[in-house]
């Protein structure tokens, strides 16, 4: 009898745990949230994102890496919105005659070297510094800068110029003189010029205004000589 009453004590204990738990824990009813992952089990795999090697989808398209050759431009002009670069049409047969002596000249590229030749010119002719002018110039047209560099000097002024950049560097003429090759270069630039006095008072020139300035250039090299460098001989304005 005793041992009835001891299965009987144990069942109500037991009845009484489960009833304790289920209010305690509550009952699942499927809505519940996933149990957080376990900090020591290792994540899963990122899905393939576009430019990962590729794991057997067609579909993924491989960027280009850092070594990969850049695409070339199909075009005489640096790119949309770039500096045009072209051969007028006053210049296509000098520039025939020209390739004709000199296999290696191509108009284009040669616009590239003029633009960085203008650049340092104009900038030189600024700061008076003659020894970078010599040798970018034929004796003549180098005569006619240092005499405007010694006016400047003898009057006390000093010359700003600010080269914003360019707009076009075309071929608008070329003949052959002789063995000498001969490239005039139409600049369509925009530049801040101003010429100060003595005491910094501003005698020319505005710096805050921004001038479309197109300068006629020409450029001569002998073909024959294995100097492959041309010299400024002429500069004019346009309009």
């Amino acid at each position: 009898m005793g041992n009835n009453y001891d299965i009987i004590l144990i069942g109500l204990v037991a009845v009484f745990l489960i009833l304790r738990l289920r209010s305690v824990l509550g009952k699942r009813t499927g809505n519940e949230q996933p149990p957080a992952r376990d900090p020591f089990t290792p994540p899963a795999a990122p899905p393939p994102r576009v430019g990962d090697a590729s794991q057997g989808n067609d579909n993924v398209v491989p960027l280009p890496t850092a070594n990969a050759p850049a695409p070339r431009q199909s075009s005489p002009t640096s790119g949309p919105g770039g500096i045009r670069a072209t051969v007028l049409p006053t210049a296509t047969g000098g520039v025939a005659a020209i390739r004709a002596a000199d296999p290696d000249f191509e108009p284009i590229g040669f616009t590239g070297g003029a633009r960085a030749a203008f650049t340092a010119i104009v900038e030189a002719f600024a700061r008076g510094d003659t020894a970078t002018l010599k040798p970018l110039l034929d004796s003549t047209t180098y005569a006619s800068f240092e005499a405007a560099i010694r006016g400047r000097i003898e009057r006390n002024e000093k010359a700003e110029t600010t080269l914003i950049g360019f707009e076009a560097s075309d071929v608008a003429g070329a003949e052959m003189q002789g063995t000498n090759a001969v490239v005039t270069v139409r600049f369509v630039s925009e530049q801040i010029n101003v010429v100060r006095n003595a005491d910094s008072q501003i005698v020319d020139g505005n710096p805050n205004e921004v001038q479309k300035v197109v300068d006629l250039w020409t450029f001569r090299r002998d073909t024959t000589s294995g100097d492959p460098n041309w010299q400024l001989v002429k500069t004019e304005s346009e309009g």
